[in-house]
């Protein structure tokens, strides 16, 4: 009763759906006891008129055989006298003023008038006709079949069977309770089977909706717990998954946007150290030798220069996440502008002491439409790439060639390679790895996303042999001017 009393003083879902499922089926309930107990009543009452109908027939046929009006009317009084199913059936002869003139049941007086409607209606069309009313002596319900006696094309009065409606509204009375009763026990299994139902729908969305509020709150990471007893293969289990993998989401978002930070700013404080320590040194005249100086100078722009790359890929970054990173389409040389990547990189090769090796594509490539500057960011990034992760193989392999309707580049150093658990993850935002080389961890997400725009692929994987290979894929179109 205690649970019964908590769930319908619960609001929401569950109230409005329990009220409006048992409103309706009750209504439906009604209706079908209704329409039940209307139609066994009539089928009972209709019997009942036609088996009184069939005994009145076959007796007043059985009384016509007689040949003078003297013997009809005395076989009549007889018949009436001496009926042998008085306790059920009471038999009146009533004369054509409607006297009682014989009864089988002692308490009807010979000379008590009835004019029922069953009588008048025998009298006047000499048919048999049906009556159900109340016994004006008695009260009690009854049902009459009147006949006319008719003997040499007169009409000598009325043979009239009556019987009690007692009985069989006792027997419509039960029906009606046993389909009550079946219905009750229909609507008590629909209301405890909605009851299992709709708390096995909303239990788990006001769990999940509680987990969403932390969520919210801050509590990254935490996921909704699934009970052993509930069979969340449905949608209702696909949200919870659904939260649960956001969850875990952001989870691993803040911790990478955390360790991110972390990494910017040891990334920002080393080349700043560097910088300000030769600054000053130099503008303090600490070091009077020319090389020195040149070396300090040489360390400074260097290491300023890395702040710009950092900046700017943060900028990118910053463009990325707030939807405002577009691009400057137009006819291009793609070839050309891999060619001048590798040139700004030539000297950083050479200071590396790594050798590049480039393979030309042999034919003509006519130009395609893309951003010349987006795409050389994306070349000297991930040449930067390859000399911070795989310079210690001293070489680098680049690459541009047509592939069906496809031009490819590709970069491939000679380093270590790539860990396989981590080759899914190192396109994603902030993520870094086992890698020990500087870096913010944002710049193959650029990448990634230049290169989409472009409706290209990017692919890292590793190369037979060892080291990493990274492959861009553009669309072709020739005569795009």
């Amino acid at each position: 009763m205690g649970v019964n009393m908590a769930f319908w003083n619960t609001g929401g879902i569950q109230k409005r759906w329990m009220l409006r499922n048992i409103g309706m089926i009750m209504f439906v309930l009604l209706l079908f006891v209704a329409a039940s107990t209307f139609v066994i009543a009539t089928n009972l009452y209709s019997s009942m008129k036609n088996d009184l109908a069939n005994r009145v027939r076959v007796d007043t046929n059985n009384l016509a055989m007689y040949q003078t009006k003297s013997e009809y009317l005395s076989a009549v009084r007889e018949f009436t006298d001496s009926y042998q199913d008085s306790s059920k059936i009471e038999v009146q002869y009533l004369l054509n003023n409607g006297k009682v003139e014989q009864s089988s049941y002692s308490l009807t007086l010979p000379g008590s008038v009835i004019n029922s409607p069953d009588i008048v209606q025998a009298k006047e069309t000499s048919e048999i006709a049906d009556w159900m009313g109340k016994n004006q002596e008695t009260g009690e319900r009854i049902l009459s079949v009147s006949a006319p006696l008719v003997f040499d094309g007169e009409t000598q009065g009325v043979l009239r069977y009556v019987t009690s409606l007692r009985l069989v509204n006792q027997q419509i009375l039960f029906y009606c309770g046993s389909i009550i009763l079946i219905a009750i026990a229909i609507l008590l299994m629909i209301y405890f089977s909605n009851i299992y139902f709709v708390r096995s729908i909303v239990n788990p969305v006001v769990q999940i909706t509680g987990v969403a509020k932390r969520i919210a709150d801050g509590s990254y990471g935490i996921q909704v717990e699934r009970r052993s007893e509930d069979k969340l293969d449905d949608e209702i289990g696909d949200l919870l998954k659904a939260i649960n993998d956001m969850s875990k989401s952001i989870q691993q978002a803040e911790n990478m946007k955390s360790e991110f930070i972390s990494s910017v700013s040891h990334e920002l404080r080393t080349p700043l150290t560097a910088i300000n320590g030769w600054a000053e040194t130099i503008m303090n005249g600490g070091t009077r030798d020319e090389t020195d100086v040149k070396k300090g100078m040489g360390i400074i722009a260097s290491e300023a220069k890395r702040l710009t790359t950092m900046v700017e890929e943060l900028l990118e970054f910053s463009r990325i996440e707030e939807g405002r990173f577009t691009l400057s389409v137009e006819p291009m040389d793609i070839k050309a502008e891999l060619e001048d990547a590798l040139y700004t990189y030539g000297e950083l090769f050479v200071g590396e002491g790594i050798t590049l090796s480039h393979s030309d594509c042999e034919e003509d490539i006519a130009p395609i439409l893309g951003d010349p500057d987006r795409l050389r960011q994306v070349f000297c990034n991930l040449l930067d790439n390859a000399v911070k992760h795989g310079g210690t193989g001293k070489k680098i392999d680049t690459a541009i060639f047509l592939e069906q309707d496809e031009v490819v580049i590709t970069i491939r150093d000679y380093g270590n390679g790539i860990p396989e658990d981590e080759l899914t993850h190192v396109k994603e935002k902030f993520y870094k790895g086992s890698s020990l080389a500087r870096g913010s961890g944002i710049g193959l997400a650029v990448c990634e996303e230049v290169i989409s725009l472009h409706d290209g692929t990017l692919t890292v994987e590793n190369a037979e042999g060892g080291g990493c290979k990274v492959s861009i894929r553009l669309k072709y179109r020739k005569n795009v001017l």
